[in-house]
């Protein structure tokens, strides 16, 4: 893709890559989810990335992920990098809608290859074992309702897209 791509107009609209990336408005919900859903996807990355919280760190969860799961390795490093890394993006709303995308492909991920066939519920008190989705599914609700709306209010993005009238 191209520079001019990039930044080429039709008749229909003016609006830049960039803009359509990263310009939201000055709106408190979309920023409570945001920092909703950072704030429950980091302590994830952090075990993960860094053994914190009780995790097993990088080469534990790498070793899980491709020897245990079978996952290839690149799939396995992109899952701690995106919980990680994207959480923190969407704490500073700082390219929100692409952290969400990244955070709902992990989710997608974890309902296909763990917890779809454990059901819907997340059996903490059950006799069935194992987690189902539930959870994943409503952070999928919040990622979507992210990639429409942006970062919200005190967001890196909003910072980014604001024009300043002086």
């Amino acid at each position: 893709m191209t520079t001019d791509t990039l930044h080429r107009t039709d008749s229909r609209s003016s609006t830049s890559l960039w803009t359509k990336l990263f310009v939201t408005e000055d709106r408190w919900a979309p920023a409570i989810l945001r920092l909703t859903l950072a704030v429950v996807m980091f302590p994830h990355g952090a075990q993960k990335l860094l053994g914190w919280f009780g995790g097993g760190g990088y080469s534990a969860t790498m070793t899980n992920f491709t020897e245990g799961m079978g996952l290839p390795w690149i799939v396995a490093f992109l899952v701690i990098i995106i919980e990680f890394f994207g959480a923190l993006a969407l704490a500073l709303g700082a390219a929100t809608r692409l952290a969400a995308a990244g955070i709902g492909a992990v989710m997608i991920g974890a309902i296909v290859t763990v917890h779809a066939q454990h059901g819907f519920f997340m059996n903490w008190g059950g006799n069935q074992a194992g987690e189902g989705f539930e959870f994943h599914l409503l952070a999928l609700g919040i990622v979507v309702a992210l990639m429409v709306a942006g970062g919200g209010s005190g967001s890196i993005d909003r910072m980014l897209t604001t024009r300043r009238s002086t």
